[in-house]
């Protein structure tokens, strides 16, 4: 007999596309477009649900994470784990030419979404700097 709960068989991507399904939230038109503008950005990320929102990681290396706790607006957190510890004294981890980046720490920054204008006006920076931040996060 299989068991009650399917979960634990999913993919990642499988688990991300059910979460997304059942999401609600008043930006989750904007959730979306985002969420297929990282998807559509780098070949080597790989999506599941982190954090009770999607999350994106390279070799298992979780990089960017939604946070969909805010009235009004959303986040991308962008993070590198325990390893990067070690680079925390050399500064940032990279530079933002694209200016969107909101810093927390040298290496942890976010991207604040409020609305579809956000979303479509930062389209190609957000792509910059998700390929950045993939590129300066390998150790």
């Amino acid at each position: 007999m299989p068991s009650p709960s399917k979960k634990s068989k999913l993919t990642g991507e499988q688990e991300a596309a059910l979460f997304m399904e059942d999401l609600e939230h008043p930006l989750k038109l904007e959730i979306e477009e985002v969420r297929a503008i990282i998807l559509s950005a780098n070949d080597q990320l790989a999506e599941h649900v982190k954090w009770n929102a999607p999350s994106f990681c390279v070799d298992n290396d979780d990089r960017i994470t939604f946070n969909l706790q805010g009235k009004g607006f959303f986040r991308l957190i962008f993070h590198c784990g325990a390893k990067i510890k070690k680079r925390a004294a050399n500064g940032r981890i990279m530079d933002d030419p694209t200016g969107l980046l909101e810093w927390v720490a040298d290496d942890r920054a976010i991207i604040k979404f409020a609305n579809m204008n956000d979303v479509v006006r930062n389209k190609e920076n957000l792509i910059v700097v998700i390929n950045k931040w993939i590129e300066a996060a390998r150790i």
